[in-house]
């Protein structure tokens, strides 16, 4: 089965060395495609803050996420 090049993809991170400021252990971000990125064996992520910005690859497992929850990982999250 050929994946959806549209659907949402998400990537939970398993490093932050060098980035612990900006990355948290065991928290899921939502992936955008970058194939330039790729190339250079990084990966875009969206972080809490609604910005996305470039990280080692190997920092982060890609991960299936059920539909139902994508709709809730995709907001940025509002300050309360």
């Amino acid at each position: 089965m050929e994946a959806d090049s549209t659907a949402a993809r998400f990537a939970v991170c398993i490093n932050n060395i060098g980035y612990p400021d900006d990355l948290k252990v065991r928290t899921v971000y939502q992936v955008l495609p970058d194939e330039s990125a790729a190339r250079s064996n990084r990966i875009r992520v969206v972080d809490e803050t609604g910005e996305d910005y470039l990280y080692p690859a190997d920092y982060f497992v890609l991960i299936d996420v059920p539909p139902e929850a994508q709709k809730a990982l995709r907001q940025t999250p509002t300050c309360s």
